[in-house]
């Protein structure tokens, strides 16, 4: 065989959302992309503030010694040091700089944790629904997700995780503001949890690592803060990346966050280290290192993404669909009408309408819908979307 069995085996689980796709390509070639209302790609569409140009142009212009050159695996120092300030605030812990790795956006950053935490066999528990990658990310290091089923209105579940964790826990991971729903956790679910992995913890003689992955906490409406988790619990990670808070999907540029008072912080630290050097990211960008250094706690317009999840919501519900209303992030996760999630997209698909079916979260019974789209999009998807709610709704 010309590819690794495994990966022949992942290839076929998943291609069916390559086939729809690839459905979705020919709808465009057919009719014209202006004509087809596509919500499948989570591709942040807002405009990066002006800063990052403006001190991108600076940093060009900036006469510096080896500019291009090598840096610390770990990362620019001041660029650490910037972040664990702004961490400090938000996470109302003081953040050693030390824990902090810049990293190949959040995917690299949760990849570098991994590799460093697990050990063949090890169990990654995960709520759903969830960013599809984490199987196979956890995966790719020896580990083995084990995932929640979804609750009604996509909260945590104490009692579910409590049960679910065993000897062979090495972390929960979670994602708030939440892919594919939007959810955010609350504070209560987030101390919750701390005091259950405290408590897992002692009776399985083991450390369980929380890890939470963060790309989204800045894409938060209605005046909605996410908890931070470094107060509620000392074993916990942090993975984030400016993908979004500064439409920079494109240039991969993140980091991870340790707790500064976790179990062997500095053996940790060091892991993180050489797992982000042997993994082969080796290290950030070295100028958008330099570039978010300026730029802490600078988002893109959040309003704009408020205006169009306002309004493609107002009209699913409106055309019959039940849906949770997303508190961050840029994703709709309505219920499908029909109990096979994969054909209902393919009705939306004959509707000219691109949507991704939530068994590709977890979430099956769902479809997710991106509204990371220019907003003659949602008008033009909106008459689609009740034709088709009088239909199956």
């Amino acid at each position: 065989m010309a590819i690794a069995e495994k990966i022949s085996q992942f290839m076929e689980r998943s291609s069916w959302i390559r086939k729809m796709f690839e459905e979705g390509a020919a709808l465009k070639a057919q009719y014209g992309a202006d004509q087809i209302c596509d919500f499948t790609l989570g591709n942040p569409d807002v405009p990066a503030p002006p800063q990052v140009e403006e001190e991108l142009i600076k940093i060009i212009n900036e006469p510096a010694p080896l500019k291009y050159g090598y840096m610390p695996n770990a990362g620019f120092p001041e660029t650490r040091e910037a972040v664990a300030r702004l961490l400090s605030d938000e996470q109302l812990v003081e953040v050693n700089p030390q824990g902090v790795v810049m990293t190949s956006g959040a995917g690299g950053a949760l990849n570098v944790i991994f590799k460093a935490i697990l050990n063949p066999g090890d169990e990654v528990i995960s709520p759903s629904p969830f960013f599809v990658e984490y199987n196979f990310y956890v995966d790719n290091h020896g580990g083995v997700l084990c995932k929640l089923e979804q609750t009604e209105d996509f909260s945590l579940d104490l009692e579910a995780m409590a049960a679910a964790i065993n000897e062979k826990t090495a972390a929960v991971i979670i994602n708030s503001p939440n892919n594919p729903s939007g959810v955010i956790f609350s504070a209560e679910q987030i101390n919750a949890l701390g005091e259950l992995l405290v408590q897992k913890s002692k009776e399985f003689k083991r450390t369980i690592y929380l890890i939470s992955d963060e790309p989204y906490r800045k894409l938060v409406y209605d005046g909605l803060v996410v908890p931070p988790i470094f107060p509620v619990y000392k074993n916990s990670i942090i993975a984030n990346s400016y993908s979004k808070e500064l439409s920079l999907a494109g240039e991969r540029i993140g980091y991870l966050a340790l707790h500064p008072g976790a179990d062997d912080f500095e053996m940790l630290a060091n892991g993180f280290l050489f797992t982000n050097r042997i993994l082969g990211f080796v290290n950030a960008p070295g100028i958008m290192q330099r570039l978010v250094a300026r730029l802490q706690g600078v988002t893109v317009d959040i309003s704009i993404y408020q205006k169009k999840r306002d309004r493609l919501y107002q009209g699913l519900v409106e055309a019959g669909f039940k849906l949770v209303k997303p508190q961050g992030a840029f994703y709709l996760f309505p219920e499908s009408p029909m109990a096979d999630d994969v054909e209902f997209v393919r009705i939306l698909q004959q509707n000219k309408i691109l949507a991704v079916p939530g068994s590709g979260f977890s979430g099956p019974g769902h479809f997710r819908l991106s509204y990371c789209v220019d907003d003659a999009t949602i008008e033009r998807s909106l008459p689609i979307f009740k034709e088709v709610g009088s239909k199956y709704c």
